[in-house]
């Protein structure tokens, strides 16, 4: 942000927290307040530096993956190439039907946005200063947690939220996944909050947690238990 935009240094983590909770990701968030860049330059020097290296193959994970005899699709934000190094390091590439990233929602930047200049909202006065009927500035992208976008990429995926399970860690995400009617299942925690169905605290649990996704996973009606969420058809992560 310093090095590309020409932010000032001391205000980068105010400003990267404010975007963050707002618009569900900095680059979403960038380009609400009105900055303009290319989405590929941004997704290349941000997941650039990234230390992919520490990242180190799941075995475990691998196993449970390709036993489970639903369709597993990854909805991410991020771009197709950092998608696939992570799956790659991870050992998981081959464990998906598919992959719903930032380029399956959003068309490329174009030079013409690119040079348009805009005037920069100021979300940081915004939120300390606040005035009647001044609201933040919608972003072009979509990402979760957006319902919108959320609803779009079941829709490209041709997937019934009705007849899917939706892991995330994100608590934000995981409440947009309900409101649009998805099971939902937090991961990362134990504890059941508003929006989830289940917690797992580990995804390495999913098979304790679920045994009836592999029980159950070669039929094509619905599989209903007392007590627990239906299981379906389509897993997304």
């Amino acid at each position: 942000m310093a090095e590309k935009l020409g932010i000032e240094q001391t205000k980068i983590p105010d400003l990267s927290n404010l975007l963050y909770k707002s618009y569900g990701t900095t680059m979403a968030g960038l380009l609400a307040i009105g900055y303009r860049f290319d989405y590929d330059d941004y997704h290349s020097f941000v997941h650039g530096r990234l230390p992919y290296e520490n990242l180190k193959p799941d075995p475990v994970l691998r196993h449970l993956l390709q036993s489970l005899p639903i369709r597993k699709v990854i909805f991410t934000n991020g771009d197709k190439v950092h998608a696939a190094k992570v799956l790659e390091r991870l050992g998981l590439e081959d464990c998906f039907q598919g992959i719903i990233c930032f380029e399956t929602l959003n068309p490329p930047s174009s030079s013409s946005e690119q040079e348009s200049a805009a005037d920069i909202f100021d979300i940081v006065d915004h939120f300390s200063h606040p005035r009647t009927g001044v609201e933040l500035p919608e972003t072009p992208i979509l990402c979760k947690p957006s319902a919108n976008a959320m609803e779009r990429a079941l829709r490209i995926a041709h997937i019934d939220p009705q007849r899917t399970i939706f892991f995330d860690d994100s608590v934000r995400n995981i409440q947009s996944g309900k409101r649009i009617g998805l099971h939902t299942v937090l991961v990362g925690t134990s504890q059941i909050i508003k929006g989830a169905d289940h917690a797992l605290e580990s995804i390495h649990n999913i098979k304790e947690a679920f045994p009836e996704l592999w029980e159950e996973g070669d039929k094509t009606e619905d599989v209903h238990h007392p007590g627990k969420i239906a299981l379906e058809t389509s897993v997304i992560a």
